[in-house]
């Protein structure tokens, strides 16, 4: 997960993006029907199943690879951490310290052993409702599961993600790892345009099927934009889930506390 402000500066360059990479004759096409899948991995967020390391829990709190980011520090659940359940939802909240310092959560379905849930196809999706404020940047995301500094090349798959300089839009995007020389991954990002507030007011699901031809991402499961997969993608992909900040927007309106409440995080796998 990393910067992309140049897709979000200005209305003339979000226009230029669009243009860029239009909805591949998306717009007509049915919502998903997910009676031709099955559930591979689901969590309904009734209880908090999270640690530090992922070791005997659903999720951990910090990337595989050991790599944070952001203007937040990702903490460990407990009293004072940045995990809660409230009536069957997960609550991530970004908040200060007493020392002024601010911290919130990630969810990594895979530990840094590599242990956990990933699929390398399927239809991933998280139902939330996204906190409103500048300096925010919560997302929903899949990256390619392999071993710390490994050189075969992966790719992560953001199906959401949202700078809350811009409440009227988010962003989809496909990045491959290590990047490729003089790759121009213009055609694998898009800007989604929604009503204002819409994130923020109600719940939404984010989805993206993952086939061997084409990525699609969804909003309510409704086809929003695909393009096609990679020839890199060639192993599973972990589920993540965060509410970060900055990414080289200020902090300084941030409201504190910030909470992005999820609903459930689901995988289906397609039947044979």
């Amino acid at each position: 997960m990393q910067a992309n402000l140049s897709v979000l500066v200005g209305s003339s360059l979000v226009a230029a993006i669009l243009l860029l990479s239009p909805p591949r004759a998306v717009a007509q096409e049915a919502a998903i029907d997910l009676s031709h899948f099955e559930l591979a991995f689901s969590d309904e967020f009734d209880r908090l199943d999270v640690s530090g390391t992922g070791f005997g829990a659903k999720w951990a709190t910090h990337t595989s690879w050991g790599g944070d980011f952001g203007d937040a520090r990702f903490t460990d659940p407990g009293p004072t951490g940045p995990f809660k359940i409230v009536d069957g939802h997960l609550e991530i909240i970004a908040s200060k310290t007493p020392a002024g310092v601010w911290q919130s959560g990630l969810l990594s379905s895979v530990d840094t052993t590599g242990q956990g849930f990933s699929q390398q196809y399927g239809y991933f999706e998280m139902r939330a409702k996204l906190p409103a404020g500048k300096g925010l940047w919560p997302a929903f995301w899949l990256n390619t599961v392999l071993p710390k500094g490994s050189p075969i090349p992966g790719i992560e798959i953001d199906v959401i993600e949202h700078y809350g300089h811009f409440p009227k839009l988010y962003q989809a995007l496909v990045h491959i790892w290590p990047k490729p020389p003089n790759d121009d991954d213009a055609a694998r990002k898009t800007v989604i345009e929604v009503p204002e507030g819409s994130l923020y007011n109600d719940f939404h699901t984010y989805g993206v099927l993952v086939r061997p031809d084409w990525i699609t991402v969804y909003l309510d499961r409704k086809p929003k934009w695909r393009c096609p997969t990679p020839p890199e993608h060639k192993n599973k992909l972990m589920i993540l889930a965060n509410l970060a900040m900055g990414s080289g927007w200020p902090i300084d309106e941030t409201p504190n506390p910030s909470i992005m409440t999820i609903d459930y995080i689901r995988a289906y796998r397609e039947r044979p």
